[in-house]
């Protein structure tokens, strides 16, 4: 069962977890961050599907570590296959793109998951029937806590202005101001 966890969010501000740039992503990022500022409260769930919907997906997840030293499933966006969902529930870490991102502490991507062969993407990434997908690690400081992903149903290449986009929004959405529950 997914657990929806409430994340505190509207006291945050961009400039509390971004450095100043002069990019024009920095306003996507603000945007971004807005979106799933939606109201006082809200749950992780509704976060991610703004973010995911902000980005123009049509799926994500949220995946946080636990004592076990596993993926824990928090948050989704989107519709799966029960199959895909049984899978997810639970991830090790260095399996699959979410481990993978966990492990490197880096993103992992592919620009079309169903004809890929790098080895990052897994059987059960390939029967959600996405194709463009991205896995970020989510920072607490310099320590990586979990894995947000998103996908679409086309191909898709994340720039790299994406890329850090979503690790800043990763890290909004399981640090606001109050405990995840």
């Amino acid at each position: 069962m997914v657990v929806i966890l409430e994340v505190m969010l509207s006291k945050m501000t961009l400039s509390e977890r971004l450095p100043e740039r002069n990019d024009p992503m920095q306003d996507r990022e603000k945007t971004t961050v807005d979106n799933i500022r939606k109201s006082q409260t809200v749950s992780l769930s509704e976060a991610l599907r703004h973010l995911v919907d902000s980005f123009g997906a049509e799926t994500g997840t949220l995946h946080l570590l636990e004592e076990d030293g596993l993926l824990h499933l928090k948050a989704l966006a989107g519709e799966f296959p029960p199959s895909v969902l049984a899978v997810m529930q639970k991830i090790p870490v260095g399996k699959g793109m979410a481990g993978l991102a966990v492990e490197r502490a880096l993103p992992v991507d592919a620009c079309n998951i169903q004809t890929d062969s790098s080895g990052d993407v897994r059987p059960g990434a390939k029967a959600t029937g996405m194709e463009g997908a991205i896995v970020v690690p989510i920072f607490d400081g310099a320590r990586v806590i979990g894995a947000l992903g998103i996908a679409n149903r086309s191909e898709r290449t994340f720039n790299q202005q994406e890329k850090n986009a979503l690790i800043a929004a990763g890290s909004a959405l399981v640090r606001g101001p109050g405990p995840i529950r």
